[in-house]
């Protein structure tokens, strides 16, 4: 989480320093129309910066990625910077309509006309003449992408509707790339804030024609049919095992894959609940927690076909510590099943302790977690909400003694991981010692 709050701070920090180095005058400005002139320039500049980069991230690229500690991260700042594109979209748009209505009201003096000047020959010109076009269609997409942006932030909204209307964004985005070319101040392009808008508006445009293409995660998917299909009604939980028919690069315990069973669907994101062990096969333990993940075990059959894009994540268990704690709630579990899987017969002595936190025992389920704990030679605890009291961070630290000497992976409910990373770090956790997936991919 260091890593995105950095990147989110820091980026419009820059920005603004070379927006000040480009412009040294902004800040004397005493006069509300030229004040008024160069926020309409600083708003959409840190709006087009803000979008750019999520358009970027949208894209996944790895090295990024493992930047930002696993796409799960990447998709948190993705959010972020959406937020932020849209608030300074808002804000962009009230200096720029706002003194306009308060003219037609005459509650604001109209500024003072001047010539028109010298707007010179050839490309200048050119750019000149389509200042109108560019203000009228930014406006109009300005509107169309908050409507966008909005739905996208909507838990109501359909995903289904939401991986297909979320694409228009790309081509808001390159219409605004437009307006943001013409309407820039030429006198910004030659200085290194010019070229930093530049790359930023290049990377950007890579990616919403990526994602227009639909070639985002292309040379990561592989396409495989369902080998077999085990539910357990106790828990609501669906295991699918997955025949893939290409080459899968491997993947470590705790990373996940974009699935898609349903073309029209599209792809949605899932743990790899498997370990790895290059037979062409992963399984996924699927929660039903919404419409269409409760409708999985109607719908799905044994040799339906399926592509798997990834994998992805850096929820990997690599340690620094002599010991680790896991942490599962509820379908949090999946994670911690692939790596005890990884881990079966293991010969060393590394402590580690799982505590596997659940409303819906289901005793089959239980019965394979002993089994599997056991051969990994991992201190299972079951924390069951109905029989006994559930897990707080003091119980979790009188448990394990030594706690103070591993580090802790959680998956599960974002709101217990928060109490609970803000306890251990109170009680001295190292901040890097502390996993936790997000896994909200919108």
């Amino acid at each position: 989480m260091k890593r995105i709050v950095w990147i989110a701070l820091t980026l419009p920090l820059i920005l603004t320093l070379l927006w000040l180095q480009a412009a040294p005058r902004e800040l004397e400005l005493e006069r509300f129309w030229p004040l008024r002139s160069a926020m309409v320039q600083y708003s959409g500049l840190l709006a087009m910066a803000a979008m750019s980069v999520a358009l970027l991230l949208a894209a996944r690229p790895g090295m990024i990625e493992r930047f930002c500690d696993g796409l799960d991260k990447t998709y948190r700042l993705h959010k972020w910077l959406g937020i932020a594109a849209l608030v300074l979209g808002v804000v962009h748009w009230l200096w720029a309509q706002g003194p306009k209505w308060a003219v037609g009201l005459g509650w604001l003096e109209p500024p003072a006309r001047r010539g028109a000047g010298n707007v010179g020959e050839g490309l200048a010109a050119l750019l000149h003449e389509q200042r109108g076009i560019a203000e009228s269609l930014g406006e109009w997409t300005f509107y169309v992408a908050v409507l966008l942006i909005l739905l996208a932030l909507s838990k109501r909204f359909p995903y289904r509707w939401f991986f297909k209307t979320h694409r228009f964004l790309a081509l808001a985005y390159l219409l605004l790339v437009y307006h943001a070319l013409i309407l820039t101040r030429p006198e910004y392009w030659p200085t290194p804030l010019g070229l930093t808008l530049g790359v930023l508006l290049a990377a950007g445009s890579s990616a919403a024609l990526l994602s227009l293409g639909r070639r985002i995660g292309r040379r990561h998917q592989v396409i495989g049919h369902i080998e077999s299909l085990r539910q357990h009604p106790d828990n609501r939980v669906l295991s699918v095992g997955v025949r893939l028919d290409g080459a899968w690069p491997g993947h470590k315990a705790g990373q996940f894959a974009f699935v898609t069973f349903d073309e029209q669907e599209g792809p949605h994101p899932f743990t790899i609940s498997s370990a790895w062990n290059n037979e062409g096969r992963l399984e996924f333990s699927i929660k039903a927690l919404g419409d269409y993940t409760r409708q999985l075990p109607q719908t799905l059959r044994a040799g339906d076909p399926v592509t798997v894009e990834g994998p992805y994540g850096c929820f990997d268990f690599a340690s620094r510590r002599a010991g680790q704690i896991w942490v599962a709630g509820g379908i949090g579990i999946a994670p911690f099943l692939a790596r005890l899987r990884s881990l079966a017969n293991r010969t060393d002595a590394q402590p580690i302790d799982l505590f596997y936190c659940t409303s819906e025992p289901a005793a089959e389920f239980i019965e394979d977690l002993r089994r599997l704990a056991a051969a990994a030679r991992v201190e299972l605890h079951l924390v069951i909400a109905q029989q006994q009291e559930r897990l707080t961070p003091g119980r979790l630290r009188e448990s394990i003694a030594d706690w103070q000497a591993r580090d802790l992976w959680f998956c599960g409910p974002s709101r217990f991981g928060q109490q609970l990373r803000r306890d251990l770090r109170a009680h001295g956790m190292a901040a890097e010692d502390f996993h936790q997936e997000l896994f909200e991919m919108r």
